[in-house]
């Protein structure tokens, strides 16, 4: 099984090339694709074209690499669950424009079905699409907004992130179940180039999300959070989320909010995703009540992710000493690793991975698709050579032959899975 190239015309409408053979890209280069790593594009995934670019195929005759010269290049839009193990393959225009915000994983067409290259990473179904029912969703939202009608958190968490963006964790909180997010700071110390709730002016790629434009006090986190956790199945409530800047940045007001939380239930889970820049910080949320950790980065290593993220006010081992710590005071760590197949899979990468592992005694990888124009991002960390790759499946593979006990997923686990129950059927 060999997926056919896909084009698009530029109005919406989709063509297989019967002369190519899709092929993926690795870095800065396209490549064939092994057929098991091949899979149907999963519900909720997107495919859109790429303007200004053309595609890259595997001639069918002579098994060449050659332009399709028709229309533009087609990506896919993954959805979470799933790590792309392989990037839409093209060469792009001179005056193509930066792609914006999403990740772009190689597509093609067989059997009259898309095929995206991809693995299936999680178990959980939290943000499945067929898991959403729209008129519980509006219901809990007019529920919930009744109940706290003076809670900007529940306002911001209502119209901004379920209604506006449908964002799939806002929708989940609306409909009573698993993780709640905390939305906490409007300000942050990265200035990340691919940040997606705040762009500068000056830069060709915008936003796509609106951030957070107040700070929430301890007692509106209170007021929501505590019956989550005391109502919802395999409850999480999470400070840090993308329409929001660093949460760190608010430690006291969120230290001061999971210990009123424990005051009322100890149920759940407490879990912050941060770019773990105050290790200080997190000290003091662990001994507060905190129950897990998700660290993001591009890299393990910190000439990587000083470019992309560009700290202020702390440095790459801040990051490191953050897990050391949760993991010192018991809690569980994990990584929101974004995933550059081509990068990531870089044995240089692998072996600063491993030893961020070791160091820190990492609990957990979520292997994030990178959501980000990938020419643009290679050029604006300086990355002109990467040497050679593992592919993404096989550093996945040896990771877990060295590491038994590291888990794999794409979402924050509950106290369930914490405990040890890490292969919960969440379908039941």
């Amino acid at each position: 099984m060999r997926p056919y190239l896909l084009y698009s015309d530029g109005n919406g409408n989709l063509f297989e090339d019967t002369t190519l053979y899709a092929c993926g890209r690795s870095g800065f280069y396209g490549q064939r694709v092994t057929e098991e790593d091949w899979i149907v594009l999963p519900e909720g995934g997107n495919l859109y074209e790429l303007p200004g670019r053309k595609g890259i195929g595997i001639d069918t005759e002579t098994g060449e690499p050659r332009v399709c010269e028709k229309g533009w290049a087609v990506a896919a839009f993954i959805p979470p669950a799933y790590t792309g193990l392989y990037m839409s393959s093209y060469v792009k225009e001179a005056t193509a424009e930066t792609l914006p915000l999403f990740c772009y994983t190689a597509a093609g067409w067989h059997n009259e079905e898309f095929y995206v290259t991809a693995v299936r990473i999680e178990s959980d179904i939290r943000q499945e699409a067929a898991g959403y029912d729209e008129a519980i969703v509006s219901n809990g939202i007019q529920t919930l907004l009744n109940k706290f009608p003076q809670n900007r958190l529940v306002a911001h968490l209502a119209h901004n992130c379920a209604e506006r963006y449908e964002c799939p964790a806002a929708r989940n909180y609306f409909m009573g179940r698993w993780e709640c997010p905390i939305p906490s700071s409007p300000a942050c110390n990265s200035n990340c180039l691919g940040c997606i709730s705040l762009q500068p002016e000056e830069e060709t790629i915008v936003s796509s999300h609106d951030r957070l434009d107040f700070k929430p006090s301890a007692g509106e986190i209170v007021e929501y959070t505590v019956p989550h956790l005391m109502e919802a199945p395999y409850p999480i409530v999470s400070f840090g989320q993308g329409c929001e800047g660093e949460p760190l940045l608010m430690w006291e007001t969120i230290e001061e909010a999971i210990q009123q939380i424990r005051k009322f239930t100890d149920k759940g889970s407490i879990n912050i995703n941060t770019n773990g820049s105050k290790p200080d910080a997190v000290e003091r949320l662990c001994k507060a009540g905190l129950n897990s950790i998700r660290v993001s980065t591009n890299s393990a290593q910190k000439k990587l992710y000083d470019p992309y993220y560009r700290p202020n006010n702390y440095e790459f081992k801040d990051i490191i000493d953050s897990l050391k710590i949760m993991n010192q005071q018991g809690g569980w760590t994990s990584i929101n690793y974004f995933v550059f197949p081509g990068v990531t899979d870089s044995v240089a990468e692998y072996e600063a991975l491993r030893v961020l592992i070791k160091d820190t005694g990492l609990n957990m990888i979520q292997w994030r698709n990178f959501n980000i124009d990938p020419d643009w991002y290679l050029e604006r960390i300086g990355l002109t050579e990467i040497g050679d790759c593992l592919g993404v499946k096989q550093l996945m593979v040896l990771l877990k032959e060295e590491f038994p006990t590291l888990k794999y997923g794409y979402f924050n686990p509950p106290i369930e899975r914490i405990k040890g129950d890490y292969e919960l059927d969440f379908a039941h």
